[in-house]
């Protein structure tokens, strides 16, 4: 291939990114598309999934592998004069890929109408966050009480298979006023194959748009995990807000009879609570802080301890990225949890008494 058609292609792939990413702006504005890739992805998710689900390994980390060896040599072909024509042609052609195959798997479900607008539209009070911190207080003491814990007396989870089966049942029985997509029969979360470095990052889990795998970090303390593997399931669903997939985590796992799988989602709502209060009443945080119970605490100071212990320049710079892309997307950021919290009180007054009654919330 000559220099010149090389060059011609080189601005060809280039200009069309270009144009790729215009017109994926105007569909993201464009309520209508919005909704047609929304439909899409409910349509395709289950065949999506079950094309990778049966490997025992994240197919998709492998890919990243893959990839990021792939454009680490092309970015460094273009520092060579001899290859940097050809190195740029196969730089932009790849990128124009998988930026397309990203958007339509992915990308524009960010911009779904939220879930806010399927419940109460009044602001929630410091008041509700207060009454609804101390009910879920007293429902960490209780279930705390009922899982198992390891030698040195923190919460431990010997079996997460049983946890992942447990989301894919619960996934059937979300409320309809909360959710509006399939429930999924493919059981497709795994164990990421970077759970070292996630240590260091701050990344507990993360969705893979390629292969629709959800890969988990198995080293995170285990008062986590459920949460997270539950959260993870929940962008398999088409939920890819982050709080708002945290909050059909929660949904997931308040009525769960297995109580390590509700543990979890409560502590994950009891300090979400918490933070949201930190600024606006410090003192009544304070108070809630303790007054956990024994198991509680053991919990939390081992939660602190393990993040302490890997505290470093990539969970800085991870940080800082994964939040400058959820506000690219139209989300609050990665350090943010009021609109979990505003989820959790709207839905609070927006539940029908008869679920209220039947439910552990």
């Amino acid at each position: 291939m000559g220099n010149k058609k090389i060059l011609r292609r080189w601005w060809f792939w280039a200009v069309l990114l270009l144009l790729q990413a215009m017109l994926f702006y105007f569909f993201s504005q464009f309520p209508p598309a919005v909704r047609f890739f929304e439909s899409f992805f409910e349509n395709q998710k289950e065949v999506h999934q079950f094309l990778f689900a049966w490997l025992p390994f994240s197919l998709g980390d492998v890919f990243y592998i893959v990839s990021g060896i792939i454009f680490g040599v092309l970015f460094f072909k273009l520092f060579r004069k001899s290859t940097r024509k050809q190195a740029a042609f196969n730089f932009f052609l790849l990128l124009n890929v998988f930026y397309f195959l990203y958007q339509i798997f992915w990308g524009m479900l960010y911009f779904q109408a939220p879930l806010s607008d399927r419940f109460s539209a009044q602001n929630p009070t410091k008041a509700e966050a207060q009454k609804l911190t101390l009910e879920y207080l007293e429902k960490c003491r209780l279930t705390r009480s009922q899982v198992q814990e390891d030698k040195n007396g923190i919460f431990t989870i010997h079996d997460s298979d049983i946890i992942k089966k447990e989301i894919l049942k619960q996934q059937q029985f979300l409320p309809e006023i909360a959710s509006h997509k399939k429930a999924n029969n493919i059981q497709s979360i795994k164990p990421s194959l970077f759970r070292f470095i996630m240590n260091y990052t701050g990344i507990s889990g993360y969705y893979n748009p390629f292969t629709a795998e959800a890969q988990y970090n198995p080293g995170i303390p285990s008062s986590q995990l459920p949460a997270v593997m539950a959260h993870e399931s929940a962008h398999q669903l088409g939920y890819a807000r982050e709080q708002e997939a945290n909050f059909i985590s929660y949904l997931l796992g308040r009525n769960s009879e297995i109580p390590e799988f509700r543990y979890s989602v409560e502590w994950f709502a009891l300090k979400s609570l918490l933070r949201s209060l930190a600024v606006k009443d410090p003192e009544f945080v304070k108070q809630t802080v303790n007054s956990f119970s024994p198991g509680m605490r053991r919990d939390h100071e081992y939660e602190m301890q393990f993040y302490e212990q890997h505290q470093g320049a990539l969970e800085v710079f991870f940080g800082f990225t994964n939040h400058l892309f959820l506000k690219s997307n139209q989300q609050e950021g990665s350090i943010t949890y009021s609109y979990f919290t505003d989820l959790l009180i709207r839905y609070k007054r927006t539940e029908p008494k008869k679920n209220r009654e039947n439910s552990r919330f």
